[in-house]
């Protein structure tokens, strides 16, 4: 049975849309570069204006990324990341924040540390929902169950070749919110964002009363601003990744990424 808790997720998008404000949603690997780097940055992104944070779990293949967080996966592993570290991190985060917190990851991971066991403690570290890249919404019934039991919501993926039947598929099986991939491919920031994203995002919304976050390639405040007319939230990763792999070892690293990210928040708000 569902635990009768309300999402933090649900939450943070009603108290957003009653503000006339979009969401803006952060990416970070965790344990790039060390986990206690990780838990100087995620107060800083609530700080300078990040709504939620997805909080990447390192590994070893990570098919859905490009260059950037494939490179920060390592950086993490490399420190010595693992899942379970990851969520002594989010306990302790929470001791200080309530900020939405979404596990974003593969599905091996996860596995082998034990469905029911990872929701579990997933729960009682304090997260909030869970995306799985690798796991379709057809497979992800047991996931699904164990999440519910304790009250988590799980993320799914829209993409642009999805078509009426994946959308309804999707609508049916995901909590929190809607993640609609924006261009085909694997992550990392991109110039320029395809005109039809807007267009997508309404067929999305003919499916679902979900709120629905839009990222991949998003890099500029005026990326963000663009995309916050019309999704929910606005999803940054790669962007961040990159200048923590080029700030590594620098005093400013985090002050770095925390003026970034207030000007996207600036861009979403002007």
């Amino acid at each position: 049975m569902k635990t009768a808790r309300r999402s933090r997720l649900t939450e943070a998008f009603e108290r957003l849309r009653e503000k006339g404000e979009k969401a803006l949603v952060t990416f970070i690997t965790a344990g790039d570069p060390d986990l206690e780097t990780t838990a100087r940055l995620i107060p800083e992104l609530e700080r300078s204006g990040a709504d939620i944070i997805e909080l990447g779990i390192p590994f070893s293949d990570p098919m859905a990324d490009g260059p950037t967080i494939q490179a920060a996966s390592e950086r993490a592993l490399k420190s010595g990341t693992t899942l379970a570290k990851v969520l002594r991190l989010v306990r302790d985060v929470r001791k200080k924040s309530s900020i939405p917190i979404v596990l974003f990851g593969y599905y091996n991971p996860v596995f082998s540390y034990g469905l029911e066991r990872f929701a579990a403690d997933a729960a009682r570290a304090g997260c909030d929902g869970v995306l799985i890249v690798d796991l379709p919404p057809e497979e992800s019934g047991e996931l699904k169950r164990e999440l519910d039991r304790v009250g988590l919501d799980l993320v799914h993926l829209l993409t642009p070749t999805s078509d009426e039947q994946r959308m309804t598929l999707v609508a049916r099986k995901a909590s929190g919110f809607i993640y609609y991939v924006s261009v085909t491919g694997v992550t990392g920031a991109r110039k320029k964002l395809a005109a039809s994203i807007r267009d997508a995002v309404k067929r999305v919304r003919r499916h679902t009363s979900l709120p629905v976050g839009v990222g991949f390639g998003i890099s500029t405040p005026e990326q963000a601003r663009n995309v916050s007319r019309f999704a929910d939230g606005v999803i940054v990763g790669s962007a961040i990744v990159d200048i923590i792999a080029r700030n590594a070892g620098s005093k400013d690293l985090v002050g770095k990424v925390g003026r970034f990210v207030s000007g996207l928040k600036r861009g979403m708000r002007g």
